[in-house]
């Protein structure tokens, strides 16, 4: 069998995606006083809008 993919051909595939995959990692205090966090894989543009992202629980 013929290989049909090159390497190259891998590399123009994944240059399309010109977004930032972040982790964020929220805090929040529960109603017994304990702390608990949320985690969430965001896209982001430009990492200064990392400040700028709020989800809720």
């Amino acid at each position: 069998m013929a290989k049909q993919q090159t390497f190259g051909d891998k590399g123009k595939k994944k240059a399309g995606d010109t977004k930032i995959s972040v982790k964020v990692i929220k805090a929040f205090r529960s109603d017994k006083g304990t702390v608990k966090y949320m985690e969430r894989f965001v896209k982001v543009d430009d990492i200064g809008q990392v400040d700028k992202i709020d989800f809720s629980r």
